[in-house]
């Protein structure tokens, strides 16, 4: 009887442990993920979205990570135009 008090124990310790690591595990594969970015003011918008994007490369490069999805791309216009290219990277 008392073998199957601890097994019933142990089932219920390591049930709780499953159930409490599971959003530990989720907030890992998370955090393996972040949003890459890259920026650039050039004369030409043509010129600022080439920059913002290769920047943006660099960047996740730089980070030892893979692009996923696609580039988020906006631009506003001034005495130069500034662009701002961003992207999700993962490991």
């Amino acid at each position: 009887m008392r073998w199957f008090q601890a097994c019933v124990a142990t089932g219920a310790v390591a049930l709780m442990a499953s159930m409490l690591s599971s959003p530990a595990a989720e907030a890992k594969v998370a955090a393996k993920c972040v949003r890459a970015g890259g920026s650039a003011n050039m004369i030409t918008r043509d010129l600022a979205e080439f920059m913002a994007k290769a920047a943006l490369k660099n960047s996740i490069a730089g980070m030892q990570r893979r692009p996923i999805g696609p580039i988020k791309l906006t631009c506003k216009n001034g005495v130069t135009v500034h662009c701002l290219a961003r992207q999700k990277a993962c490991k």
